[in-house]
């Protein structure tokens, strides 16, 4: 229950209901719209809610669902209700449309069944009766047009037409042709006048021809006449139109009584259309201010995290700028909050987020916040912001107010949620602030949750010092003196009425005259609050330092953590691995050791064949001996590289050829093959020593005879995305070998996905100089041309 009725403008809602109207592709979603209201029971509001949240990640994260039509098929289905009525041919035709709509949408829950139950429930039980489709399609055609042979006799009366008019045509060209010899015709051809085909004559030669005159020119030297011959034809094929036309409502008449059984499934098909077409709207809208599903609980309490208004969230989108969030917590132990602050601090703004949020949620409505914030269901919503003074009603601004605390004093209950703005206000302080105590006191007593904001320190006082109710204050920089849209819980805020007023040029004088006329003890609060807050400030601006700095030394620790488990591991399985080798050089000399002293033996000493296996000794032993690292050769200024010097890579054999320097970077062809390596992992090698087959390998690309074979043209058609890349690829290698200038792409039109793919990735090549299409004669944008530089 809302009070007073117009909460729901006051807080907003209203405007967010405008908002999701203008998704609706129908007029029945709009009207779904327009019957929002905020309910009370758990079970629909989490329902609402999880079918928002469902087409929400429909429409993020799956594919397209099929929704092309929406036509209001319940009027069309009472219209058919009636004995003796028709649907017309447009008629038919949105009917046909939205069942086929229907059943694409059944279809593609059903290929994800049980992936989202709450839409599926939609039409949960519902048949899918395809055999009215197939009636419509015997009569109808793909565009909605009666269909030539929907009946026998229809098709009879078609084809009679289109004899006769074939007849009368071929009649009154005889004619014009015979007058236009005699020179009788004036300048022009056939024409239709009245609905009639007629000859243009000059007016002078009218009673020539046998006919009737159905107008004239504007000068009246050309007449239109109709044939005698072909009048009767004419006539003919009237008389036809109007049995065809006759046909037709019998048809659609028969049409429309097939159909009169199914006005309840009709019915039940238009119910699942509007409401496919509101929870669609309400998801677009989430996804307009970034809403998320809050865990909702059957209790009358309510915890925001980085929540945002919605309205001042797009209207700041729209200038590109942020809203500050807002964190609150609503529960038993803190069942109002008292919010006071500087003017323009947010307070109204904070107050008005927590009850638009309250209500889009008990109104089904994803909202943006944190999907972690709870969300509690509250039985009355009591709203008293603005003011509402009456001058039928004789009502002042303080007697509207004190009107609204009677009510909210009299029917508020633990299950009420009260927001208040500006408590108290509207007579004078010295009354107005102990009533304010009072009534908020009262409500305390009733444990009625909510907020009110304030500027009266007795509140704050008493906020302070009473169970149940907690201050809290906007966040305010008293150095630069500007507000920062925070709400802190659990201290009070200074309004800053001398703070502002001096920031705004208010003359000293004035200031220090207003000082003295206040009371010490509430200059001395006053002062405290705003000691007490630029303390808060510091203290927050801290912290928060500390906290980045504590996620960095976090970060940093755990990356040493990474690293050093990383080394351990490492190290354990070089050491396992040089034992394992040690281990197989250990048994393997130990081998050869035994065979030489045996070879020994065997030879009786011989010197000569002593001295070859001490040598075979030496040479085993060289092999397992660790090389030392080669000092990379530095490059001399005149060992400076260039393009087409031949280099080796360092620490292997791998010899290439120069193509381009970039800085640091060479690219380095290797045969057929690019690659591209730091300059100070190469060194400079002369021709001489590079082997002739590298040498041929790599001349061969520029070659005479690879350049007479070489096309730079390619056909990719029916291939995928990936290989034809890669083919492009290699031809792109060649052509830049063979400083080729062009290179034709054919990819074909299609979807024009293959199209972007190439065209995308030859952007990231400096050496492309642009594209362009072919001519349309030839291929048109089916046919890639490439420009090199």
């Amino acid at each position: 229950m809302l009070y007073p009725e117009n909460s729901a403008d006051k807080l907003g809602f209203t405007e967010v209901k405008e908002l999701i109207k203008a998704h609706c592709l129908s007029t029945m979603g709009q009207q779904m719209v327009d019957k929002i209201q905020v309910m009370n029971n758990f079970d629909l509001i989490k329902k609402f809610l999880s079918q928002a949240h469902e087409f929400k990640n429909i429409l993020q994260n799956d594919a397209l669902l099929p929704i092309n039509h929406f036509f209001d098929i319940k009027a069309l289905a009472n219209k058919v209700r009636l004995e003796g009525a028709f649907l017309s041919e447009e008629e038919f035709f949105q009917i046909q449309a939205s069942l086929t709509t229907v059943f694409a949408v059944i279809a593609y829950f059903n290929e994800r069944e049980g992936q989202y139950p709450n839409l599926e429930a939609l039409f949960e039980h519902l048949p899918i009766e395809k055999s009215i489709l197939k009636k419509i399609d015997m009569v109808l055609d793909a565009k909605g047009k009666i269909r030539p042979n929907a009946s026998r006799e229809l098709q009879d009366i078609t084809s009679g037409i289109a004899k006769a008019e074939q007849e009368a045509r071929k009649k009154i060209d005889q004619i014009f042709k015979n007058a236009g010899a005699n020179g009788w015709t004036a300048d022009g051809s056939l024409t239709i006048r009245d609905g009639r085909l007629c000859i243009p004559l000059l007016a002078e030669n009218k009673r020539k021809v046998k006919g009737f005159i159905h107008d004239e020119s504007a000068t009246g030297q050309t007449v239109y006449l109709e044939p005698e011959e072909v009048f009767t034809l004419n006539n003919r094929i009237r008389d036809l139109e109007f049995e065809r036309r006759r046909e037709i409502i019998k048809i659609l008449t028969l049409l429309t009584d097939d159909l009169r059984s199914y006005v309840p499934l009709l019915l039940s098909y238009h119910s699942l259309l509007t409401k496919l077409d509101f929870v669609r709207a309400k998801a677009l809208f989430a996804i307009d201010v970034e809403g998320e599903m809050p865990v909702v609980i059957n209790e009358a309490r309510v915890r925001l995290t980085n929540a945002r208004h919605p309205l001042l969230f797009l209207s700041f989108k729209k200038e590109h700028k942020t809203v500050v969030p807002l964190n609150v917590n609503i529960d038993e132990g803190g069942r109002i909050i008292t919010v006071s602050g500087p003017n323009a601090g947010g307070k109204s703004v904070c107050m008005k987020t927590l009850g638009l949020l309250q209500m889009m949620t008990q109104a089904g409505l994803l909202i943006p916040a944190d999907e972690s914030s709870t969300v509690g269901v509250f039985r009355q919503l009591f709203v008293d912001i603005g003011d509402d003074q009456s001058i039928e009603s004789d009502l002042s601004t303080y007697s509207a107010h004190l009107s609204k605390m009677k009510y909210f004093v009299e029917m508020a209950n633990a299950k009420t949620l009260i927001l208040i703005d500006e408590f108290g206000t509207g007579t004078d302080p010295q009354f107005g602030g102990p009533i304010a105590e009072a009534v908020l006191e009262s409500l305390n007593h009733k444990k009625v949750r909510g907020m009110v904001t304030t500027h009266y320190s007795n509140l704050k006082i008493f906020s302070s010092n009473t169970e149940g109710i907690e201050n809290a204050s906007m966040l305010f920089d008293n150095q630069q003196m500007r507000p920062l849209y925070q709400l802190e819980v659990g201290k009070p805020g200074s309004s800053y009425a001398f703070e502002i007023a001096q920031k705004i040029g208010l003359p000293p004088q004035v200031l220090n005259l207003a000082k003295n006329k206040i009371s010490a003890g509430q200059k001395k609060v006053d002062t405290l609050l705003v000691d007490l807050e630029r303390e808060k400030k510091e203290i927050y601006d801290t912290r928060t330092q500390l906290n980045r700095q504590q996620r960095q030394v976090d970060s940093l620790l755990a990356e040493n953590e990474k690293l050093k488990s990383y080394l351990e591991e490492n190290q354990k399985a070089l050491i396992r691995d040089a034992k394992q080798q040690a281990k197989e050089i250990i048994t393997n000399a130990n081998k050869l050791v035994e065979n030489t002293i045996s070879e020994i033996k065997s030879s009786q000493a011989d010197k000569e064949r002593t001295r070859e296996l001490r040598d075979n000794l030496s040479k085993e032993l060289q092999k397992n001996t660790v090389k030392a690292e080669p000092a990379a050769p530095k490059q001399t200024e005149s060992e400076e590289l260039k393009v087409g010097d031949w280099v080796k890579l360092i620490d292997s054999t791998t010899t290439g050829q120069i193509m381009e320097i970039a800085k640091d970077n060479i690219i380095i062809a290797i045969g057929d093959l690019r690659t591209v390596a730091k300059r100070k992992r190469v060194e400079k090698v002369s021709r001489k020593e590079v082997p002739k087959e590298i040498r041929r390998a790599g001349t061969s690309a520029s070659s005479t005879s690879d350049m007479a074979s070489f096309s730079p043209e390619i056909d990719v058609r029916g291939m995928r995305g990936e290989d034809a890349l890669h083919a492009i690829e290699k031809l792109l290698d060649r052509a830049l070998m063979m400083s080729f200038g062009t290179l034709k792409i054919i990819h074909g039109k299609g979807d024009g996905i293959l199209r972007k793919l190439i065209r995308s990735y030859f952007k990231k090549y400096d050496q492309v100089s642009h594209m362009e299409d072919e001519h349309a004669d030839r291929g048109g944008d089916g046919i890639t041309y490439v420009y090199l530089k």
